[in-house]
């Protein structure tokens, strides 16, 4: 009678998916197969003889009062689709947390938590539809420059940080790794400070240039983009503008490289311009360029403020006062000096 006796199937640890897992597990498991079938005919060949049909286990003499040998066990045969246990990673090597995304004006750096210490890292970049690309191949640093692989940059890409050692991994084994969230860089890259280039308050209306922030991303010339060579139409900046010394503020939209905004001819003006994409949910204002100011009409006390004219005034009182002692201590001494002079004289 043949036993049929069943290894349990395979646990694999979920450390690696994604593109190029799948033919190393085949492998992997191509390899299990052949041994088991190695095994099995090993047993065959051992219990061939004594179980062939119509044939008798051969009797061996035995003292009185022994008990006969216990019969060979039969011989074993696999069942079908069963591979004895293999792990397919390695478990003692931490993985990254903290993984983040930081993207400014499609700038993108990867960073994550913590320091290694006896192993490092390989960051790959999964796309939707692009294939895996990997970088910081073997790192001791926690952050990865990733803007290189992410071109497309309407494409949802993850990012999978392995934990690996100094001399990389074997074929059979695949490294424990962490996955970061989901990440678009154009809808989640973050606009960066718009550079004026000019600006100038002229009667009842000030005018204000300024130029787009540059993106890492070059054309076939070598020029490189900006950001609005991306967006286009989704893109769009704020000015904000008010008197100066004043806390009320208006705003002007455009979406070309100036403004004309109608002001007060009498007063000066402050103002920054803000980069806006309003069709983003969130994430959709960009940084603030550098506050400036106009100049048109402006008197001593508004360029410098009320305290250097305070500490002008008090500076001109000391010194005035200085005059005033030095003056009367001059002007005793001469008395004095006079008198003595004319001592000598009236006892003549």
């Amino acid at each position: 009678m043949i036993r049929e006796v069943s290894f349990p199937r395979p646990q694999f640890r979920a450390c690696r998916r994604g593109r190029g897992g799948g033919i190393q597990e085949i492998i992997r498991i191509s390899l299990s197969a052949t041994l088991d079938f190695q095994r099995f005919q090993r047993l065959r060949g051992v219990f061939r003889s004594s179980f062939l049909p119509g044939s008798s286990p051969k009797q061996s003499w035995r003292p009185p009062g022994r008990r006969a040998r216990r019969s060979p066990r039969p011989p074993f045969r696999l069942s079908g689709g069963s591979r004895p246990q293999m792990r397919a990673c390695n478990p003692e090597l931490p993985t990254a947390v903290n993984i983040t995304w930081s993207s400014i004006n499609f700038k993108t750096i990867l960073q994550w938590q913590p320091k290694p210490s006896g192993y490092l890292y390989t960051v790959e970049i999964h796309g939707q539809t692009t294939d895996t690309k990997k970088k910081c191949i073997l790192a001791a640093e926690t952050e990865c420059d990733v803007t290189d692989v992410l071109r497309n940059v309407k494409e949802t890409y993850t990012a999978h940080v392995l934990s690996v050692t100094s001399s990389g991994t074997d074929n059979f084994e695949e490294p424990p790794f962490a996955v970061s969230e989901k990440f678009t860089p154009y809808s989640r890259t973050v606009l960066g400070k718009p550079e004026i280039q000019n600006y100038m308050q002229k009667g009842s209306k000030l005018n204000v240039v300024f130029q787009d922030p540059l993106t890492p991303y070059t054309f076939p010339n070598g020029s490189f983009q900006s950001v609005r060579d991306i967006f286009q139409d989704d893109l769009e900046y704020k000015l904000y503008y008010w008197k100066d010394q004043s806390s009320g503020k208006k705003a002007a939209t455009t979406k070309s490289h100036k403004f004309e905004v109608s002001v007060d001819s009498t007063k000066n003006y402050c103002f920054y311009i803000q980069g806006v994409i309003p069709s983003r949910s969130e994430n959709h204002v960009g940084q603030e360029s550098m506050v400036l100011c106009t100049s048109v009409g402006r008197t001593i006390l508004d360029e410098y403020g009320a305290e250097v004219f305070i500490i002008a005034a008090v500076i001109a009182i000391a010194i005035i006062t200085l005059a005033i002692v030095l003056s009367v201590i001059l002007c005793k001494r001469k008395k004095a000096k006079a008198a003595r002079e004319k001592e000598p004289l009236n006892g003549v």
